[in-house]
Formats: C-alpha cells, sequence, structure tokens
C-alpha cells in the first residue's frame, strides 16, 4: 500500500498542534495504538529491530523494516512515519533509494539522524531523500533527528547553539521537522522552539511536563520511542514469571483482560 499523498498532507497538518506518538513495533501493536486513538503510527528503530532479534543500531537489515512497515500499512488507517535510523547506509543515493521503497509501501514520514556522523553527510541525505519524495510525488514528512545533545557531540555549554546552526542548516536542506532527542529543560526547548522555524520533536524521558504544558513552550510532537515496547514487554515477563512460578491459570486469565478480537481486527 503506497503512502498516498493525502496521508502525507494529513500527517503534516498533525504537527499544528501537540501531536503525541506512541511508537509501535509490528502491525498488532500499531493497530492497538491506532484503536486506542492515536493520529498517525510512529515506529521505533529500535522496537522493531529488537522485536525481529536484532541490535538497534544499522544492524537490522533494511528490507526487513520495509516489510515492517508494509505490514503496519496493511493494518491501520491514519498516517505512518517510519524511523530509518541514518538511512541503512552511508550513501545519501542509496539512502534515498532505501526511503524511496518505505514509500512505496506506505511511510508518509521518516526519521532520518546524523548520529556521529559528520553533519554534511546528514544534510547531503537530507536533500536525496526530498529529492527521491518528490519524484514519488509524495510531500514526505522528513524528521532530521540531530544528536548533538542525546550523544553529547559538543561540550554542554555549547549545545543549543549548536544545534541551532544544525536545525537552520536542516530546514534549508528541506527538512519538515527537526528531532532532538535527551533534551528536557525548558529554556533549552523554549530556545530552540524560537531559534528554529520548524516543528520541534521531543522524545519522552522523565522530568518532562504533560502536553498541556508542553503546548505552552511550543513542542509540536512527542515520540514515546521504545517506552511502550519496554511496558509491553515488562508485563509479558512479570505474566510469564508469575505462570512459571505458580501455574496458575486463573492469575494468568486475570492479567490477559479482555483482549480485542485480533481476527476480526485483522479481516479474518
Amino acid at each position: 500500500m503506497p503512502a498516498r499523498p493525502r496521508d502525507a498532507v494529513n500527517f503534516h497538518a498533525l504537527h499544528r498542534d501537540l501531536l503525541i506518538l506512541p511508537n509501535a513495533w509490528d502491525a498488532a501493536s500499531a493497530r492497538i495504538i491506532q484503536d486506542a486513538g492515536a493520529k498517525a503510527i510512529a515506529t521505533s528503530s529500535a522496537a522493531v529491530a529488537w522485536a525481529h532479534g536484532y541490535a538497534d543500531g544499522h544492524h537490522f537489515p533494511v528490507s526487513k523494516l520495509i516489510a515492517a512497515v508494509e505490514d503496519i500499512a496493511r493494518s491501520v488507517s491514519v498516517p505512518i512515519t517510519t524511523d530509518a535510523e541514518a538511512g541503512y547506509d552511508d550513501d545519501p543515493a542509496r539512502v534515498a533509494e532505501n526511503v524511496r521503497a518505505l514509500i512505496d509501501v506506505g511511510a508518509a514520514g521518516i526519521n532520518i539522524e546524523d548520529g556521529k556522523a559528520p553533519h554534511e553527510t546528514h544534510l547531503r541525505k537530507i536533500e536525496a531523500v526530498r529529492e527521491a519524495a518528490v519524484g514519488a510525488g509524495v510531500d514526505l514528512f522528513i524528521n532530521a533527528r540531530t544528536d548533538v545533545i542525546l550523544k553529547q557531540l559538543v561540550p554542554a555549554e555549547q549545545a543549543v547553539e549548536e544545534t541551532l546552526r544544525r536545525g537552520a542548516a536542516i530546514k534549508a536542506a528541506g527538512a519538515s521537522g527537526l528531532f532532538v532527542p535527551g533534551i528536557t529543560e525548558r529554556e533549552m526547548i523554549t530556545a530552540i522552539v524560537a531559534g528554529v522555524d520548524l516543528p520541534l520533536n521531543v522524545m519522552a524521558r522523565p522530568g518532562l511536563p504533560d502536553a498541556g504544558e508542553f503546548k505552552a513552550w511550543g513542542v509540536k510532537r512527542l515520540s514515546a520511542a521504545t517506552s511502550v515496547f519496554n511496558a509491553a514487554m515488562a508485563g509479558a515477563q512479570a505474566a510469564t514469571v508469575e505462570f512459571l512460578n505458580s501455574g496458575s491459570s486463573e492469575t494468568l486469565w486475570a492479567r490477559r483482560g479482555t483482549p480485542p478480537d485480533y481476527n476480526k481486527m485483522f479481516g479474518g
């Protein structure tokens, strides 16, 4: 199910207000998230990799990511944005090919990160991805992630200045949004909101406020990252340990609650 131009238009529009994204890792989690009220589906690169038995950090084959996004696209009706790490290649042209394949299976948005790679390489990747999206006829939402703060790429006192510098260049390269994971301080967040003319995406972390205050700060996107996956796995682990220790069918049945009809959900 290729990304429809309308999906991308709708996804861009969601950034007019605060967009809260609980990240998914497969078709079932994506559908549960949609049915809980999410206005869009975001994948977490780490959660998708872990769910398939791979480490995060470009260890997950891009072919498997494409297949996972295709499965999600069959299962939901809201726009999908895909975390593609740094594009799964160092060559911007190959990154563009990878992203075009993700567009072809349903991605209306993409995350592209810099990590510890040269900033100029990140910019070239954004430019190449934008060109590929234009060729596909989709106004792809390119959420450009900079790890200046998360990975401490510069001394702490230079972090905001460097983020602003990169943010301006990222916008000029064709990005639609700026993702700054690891940031939690109000002064830093509001400075970046004021200094970069792009919707700011923040990653959920302890110490951050709830949605109402975030809106007042000007943040336009809040991502759960791996938190929903970790919460789900913690629940699975607890239920398994309890069942192994007690063998109690009653307790296990109580834990499962009232699940949705998955067969009906997926067209069975």
